[in-house]
């Protein structure tokens, strides 16, 4: 396994260049960023959407216009006869299918397991099966130390793809992970509710305690892109990512209303980790992320370390209350009111972190 010497070099600047893409959930908020920027700054071949909602493919198709790699495909990650068919041909495969809503996993539980665990084995069953060179599956900050449905069904899928590797004949496809936390701006984001409610004079939240890892559409784009050029086969990519305060984002957004606390949803948790400490036996850390290594014969120290990896301390988390990058309320105003890349700045900036996601 490993990757190819021209995927190393020159290639490795424009990895999709000619290459056949296909994005499961495409039609979802990570699915459409990446088609946008990828169809922007990259020249795949085709870039095909597969999702199982007509209308929002339709919706996606007139917004996007006629571009000539674009293809649309109908299908669910639960059928593994439809995604065989979808992924005739395909070089790529990023996985962004999933059932998300914690308090929906909740109530309706086999359906999430069926759509998070059973998509992800017919994902991986189809992608080997086809030859494609590489999946990349996204993860949550859930999936670590689980105390809900979802976080619980997305470790699985995690176990699944890195475990997908060995069935995999000689590395012809390579299967990794993307675990990061919430994303601003995504469908079941809190900020609209909290734009919609301030003009009442008060916010519910949950819990003043609680604190969430905070990543961009277009960050969680670009370290995917970043992933998969890199990936090996079986590795877990983590982004290191500022914490925030969910009264901090209350105040961000609705400043002098009154917070009314509703307490915590089913299956929600105070703080989120993406490391825990069993986790960090096998973590490598660089300057701007962390890789989880498999534990796989061929996997070896010269992988794991290369280009600057280190090994973490002893009872190292990575947890979102414990994190030492936080963004302030002033920072969390600007990228909700829209100022997200120059408040995405100047955080890095102040937190010494130079290198882009």
């Amino acid at each position: 396994m490993g990757l190819q010497s021209d995927e190393r070099g020159p290639m490795a600047q424009d990895f999709l260049a000619d290459r056949t893409v296909l994005v499961t959930g495409g039609t979802g908020s990570f699915g459409r960023r990446f088609a946008e920027i990828v169809l922007a700054r990259h020249k795949p071949r085709k870039l095909i959407v597969l999702s199982r909602d007509e209308l929002k493919q339709s919706e996606m198709r007139e917004a996007f216009g006629d571009h000539p790699a674009l293809r649309f495909f109908l299908g669910d990650v639960r059928d593994r006869d439809r995604l065989l068919r979808a992924f005739q041909g395909v070089d790529v495969v990023i996985h962004a299918a999933a059932l998300k809503q914690v308090p929906a996993a909740e109530y309706n539980p086999w359906e999430c397991v069926r759509t998070n665990v059973q998509g992800a084995q017919n994902v991986i069953d189809a992608a080997i099966e086809r030859g494609v060179k590489r999946v990349l599956a996204l993860s949550s900050d859930k999936a670590a130390n689980p105390i809900n449905l979802y976080g619980a069904t997305k470790l699985v899928s995690d176990k699944l793809f890195v475990a997908g590797n060995t069935y995999a004949s000689l590395g012809d496809t390579q299967l990794a992970v993307v675990r990061y936390g919430n994303v601003m701006g995504s469908r079941g984001s809190v900020i609209p509710l909290f734009k919609k409610l301030r003009a009442t004079g008060r916010i519910p939240i949950t819990d003043r305690r609680m604190t969430r890892f905070w990543i961009t559409l277009d960050q969680a784009v670009a370290f995917v892109l970043r992933a998969l050029v890199r990936m090996r086969g079986g590795e877990i990519f983590v982004p290191k990512l500022p914490s925030m305060r969910i009264v901090d984002l209350a105040e961000a957004i609705a400043p002098g209303c009154a917070l009314e606390e509703v307490g915590v949803r089913p299956g929600e948790k105070v703080h989120e980790m993406m490391i825990t400490a069993e986790d960090a036996r096998k973590a490598v850390e660089y300057d701007d992320h962390y890789v989880l290594q498999p534990a796989f014969p061929w996997w070896s120290d010269e992988l794991a370390y290369e280009n600057g990896g280190r090994p973490v301390a002893d009872g190292f988390v990575y947890a979102s209350d414990t994190n030492d990058r936080w963004l302030t309320v002033e920072e969390l105003r600007a990228m909700a009111e829209g100022g997200e890349t120059a408040a995405v700045a100047r955080q890095e900036h102040a937190n010494g972190h130079a290198a882009a996601l």
